[in-house]
């Protein structure tokens, strides 16, 4: 690391050094809207530094036994763990969410992922049968793929960019990851402590810069097999496009437009508060002017109530929360993907009719279903089309169960088992006796 009095100067994480790097670009506070950060604008040479990096590290940190793996990945969550407050502060300032979300979700959720995945590869099991008739015996076997390609997302930093390093390096498998330029400074952090954790030099290898400088380098790099990747749809047609001369294994976890069902038999008590915190969770005025195009109604929020800020705060990224109604189902903000405290509210009649209509955005990420019919939550959760289905709670998650979308939410999942598939190898041994 280096600094000036005003600006925080990241640098890539390369074989167990800090490099710097020959150019740079500007991270912006969003409550300010002022830069704050230098982060790497980092291409194919740093890229290709970082996988010889990983090829290196990659037989001696293979041939480590899962528990050996688990240890350390218990190690670094206590490490993260122990600076928590220092690693919410950076993140919140570096993405804009409370501070309290961060504290209480986003780090601890990094904790955990370490923690789990620590648990998790110490209790798979292999499958063995026999045919006695010819005196064969068949088993299979996992091993660990190579270098993992990890491109993460700016909305949950951390979270996300831990949900995928660290059930890869517990399988075995050396990482060059890449997370959003635009929320870097936790990454980097994390950095700091891989050495005191006993993660060998180049088994993680941490490259900042853009999608199509650093996240592209990585995806064609012909020694990276495995890319895990959560983003856009249309950043992922381009990794399926740029992947499919190597054949490389893809799990793409995209966008969503995750309806909220309301049934006129829910309890509202729980439902409201719990929808107002999956609606508003994301920090787009666009969508607002065009809904109102299309003769929306905005009840709240953007064009119709006032936002007064403090002096320092004028040029950040603020925007009310927002409520439309009055809008089409073809609307673009129906439609589209959001990322901003927006949310519409429509009626519907029928059970039939709102599965139909929320089963109509190409996406199918999660979805939430809100009634005491016992009988209704099966029947309607069975027929989204979605990946993920909450019934009268939301955010709850179990990791040993599957993670991932339908249609242009995405291609495969994550959990506990469906990581260890993802990033393993799977042979079958046949003996003869």
């Amino acid at each position: 690391m280096s600094s000036s009095k005003t600006l925080l100067v990241l640098e890539n994480f390369i074989a167990g050094k800090f490099v710097p790097c020959s150019s740079y670009i500007d991270s912006y506070n969003p409550s300010t809207g002022d830069v704050y950060c230098r982060v790497p604008d980092s291409g194919k040479e740093e890229v290709d530094a970082a996988v010889r990096a990983a090829k290196d590290a990659f037989p001696i940190w293979s041939s480590k036994s899962p528990l050996e793996r688990s240890q350390i990945l218990n190690k670094l969550a206590d490490l993260i763990e122990h600076d928590l407050e220092a690693f919410a502060q950076a993140e919140s300032k570096d993405q804009g969410k409370t501070i309290t979300f961060a504290r209480t979700v986003d780090i601890p959720r990094a904790v955990h992922n370490f923690r789990f995945f620590a648990s998790s590869i110490l209790h798979h099991t292999t499958e063995c049968t026999e045919m006695a008739a010819v005196g064969c015996l068949h088993y299979t076997s996992r091993t660990p793929v190579g270098i993992a390609g990890l491109i993460s997302p700016w909305n949950l930093p951390l979270y996300l960019l831990t949900w995928k390093i660290a059930p890869a390096i517990a399988c075995g498998n050396t990482v060059v990851a890449k997370p959003s330029e635009m929320t870097s400074v936790t990454a980097w952090m994390m950095c700091k402590l891989f050495g005191k954790a006993g993660i060998p030099h180049g088994v993680v290898n941490m490259v900042f810069g853009t999608g199509p400088r650093a996240g592209e380098a990585i995806v064609c790099h012909p020694d990276v097999p495995l890319i895990s990747f959560t983003g856009s749809t249309l950043t992922a047609q381009r990794i399926i496009e740029k992947s499919a001369p190597h054949c490389k294994k893809l799990s793409l976890e995209l966008g969503g437009k995750n309806p909220a069902l309301v049934f006129d038999d829910a309890d509202l008590n729980q439902c409201i508060p719990a929808t107002v915190r999956s609606s508003f969770a994301n920090q787009v005025r666009n969508y607002v002017k065009k809904a109102q195009a299309e003769g929306a109604n905005i009840l709240c929020g953007e064009g119709v109530d006032s936002l007064e800020l403090s002096s320092g705060n004028k040029k950040g990224y603020f925007m009310l929360p927002t409520i439309i109604t009055e809008i089409k189902d073809e609307s673009c903000c129906m439609q589209e993907e959001i990322f901003g405290p927006v949310t519409c509210v429509v009626e519907f009649d029928t059970e039939e009719e709102v599965i139909e209509r929320a089963n109509s955005v190409k996406y199918g990420l999660a979805a939430t279903v809100w009634s005491s019919n016992v009988s209704r939550v099966h029947r309607v959760a069975q027929r989204l089309q979605s990946g993920l289905v909450w019934t009268n709670c939301w955010l709850v998650r179990d990791l040993n169960l599957p993670f991932g979308g339908m249609k242009a939410s995405g291609v495969g999942r994550e959990g506990a088992k469906d990581s260890y598939e993802f990033f393993t190898e799977v042979k079958t041994i046949t003996i003869k006796h």
